[in-house]
């Protein structure tokens, strides 16, 4: 007796096989590389798509930061390191404290240098991990299928204490979307190599995070114009940005705003304020404490007119 044929479970779209690539080992190398090519400038345009959800993610967390509340990345795999190149760039470009955006990585630090592939099922680690938390903070998941355990533990207890929950997924479907406030969900469809979701579902995760920090950090006033303004000199490259940055601002020559950076003790914001109020170190201090740490809201407490 022949048995009965068991249901095949419906796969995510990032585990479904892409049509135009059966061929894919077949292939010469620059027809290969073209193929590749074409489906990541798919990517760009289906992370365009997501764009309201993702402002609403950024509000969000600004509201959150603004409260004294802290942003909390939970992945795993390519999505936990993508999170973890994330907020591990933001203190040295901003100036952010390293306790405000936190990325946790299923399997903690060992898992980011080596694949750790059974972390990712454990619902409990996720969970525990984000209990920690509080309503103030924001939680925001990474997952590509949209099913990933230690993901969905996160944003069930992190919904369960009452913090804002995120999704960012490449399923239109996700499973664990239910538990999430905002889904930003940038449907990239299948992978040229089937399931191998560091490609263009990486490649997403890796544009929002990029857009989701760098909104976040303009709102809450971390730059000028369009420029970094909490860049601490931590070595020889950023205290060359730095002054870079006060001569693009100010339009004075590199040597003064190497001597003001140095008379504000390497304070950019301070710096800044300095040289565009042409004010001294105690009242752009002052204008600095006044508007939050704002520069530009500063300069509107020296003369009551916008700058830059």
């Amino acid at each position: 007796m022949i048995p009965a044929r068991r249901p095949v479970p419906v796969q995510a779209p990032t585990e479904q096989r892409h049509p135009g690539s059966r061929d894919l080992d077949l292939l010469p190398t620059l027809d290969l590389l073209r193929l590749i090519n074409d489906e990541d400038a798919r990517v760009a345009p289906a992370v365009a798509a997501a764009l309201p959800q993702l402002g609403a993610a950024v509000d969000l967390a600004v509201d959150a930061m603004r409260a004294g509340g802290s942003v909390h990345y939970f992945g795993a795999g390519t999505s936990g390191r993508i999170a973890a190149m994330d907020a591990a760039e933001l203190p040295p470009t901003f100036g952010l404290s390293p306790d405000l955006v936190v990325a946790h990585h299923a399997g903690g630090a060992a898992a980011l240098d080596a694949a750790v592939e059974d972390v990712e099922d454990d619902a409990e680690s996720g969970a525990a991990e984000a209990s920690v938390l509080t309503s103030g903070d924001v939680v925001i998941g990474l997952a590509a299928s949209g099913r990933t355990p230690y993901v969905a533990g996160a944003l069930g207890e992190a919904r369960r204490i009452g913090a804002p929950t995120v999704l960012v997924s490449s399923n239109p479907a996700a499973e664990i979307a239910a538990v999430a406030d905002v889904h930003v969900c940038v449907d990239t469809g299948p992978e040229v190599l089937a399931g191998s979701t560091r490609m263009k579902a990486g490649t997403a995760q890796k544009l929002v995070l990029n857009a989701f920090s760098t909104a976040v950090m303009v709102r809450l006033g971390y730059t000028y114009s369009n420029l970094m303004a909490g860049v601490t000199a931590r070595n020889a490259k950023l205290h060359g940005r730095m002054v870079g940055i006060l001569a693009e601002a100010s339009g004075h020559d590199v040597d003064t705003c190497a001597g003001v950076l140095a008379d504000s003790d390497g304070d950019l914001k301070l710096a800044l304020v300095r040289l565009l109020g042409d004010v001294d170190a105690a009242a752009a201090r002052s204008a600095l404490d006044a508007s939050g740490g704002v520069v530009r809201t500063a300069l509107l407490h020296l003369d009551g007119s916008p700058h830059g």
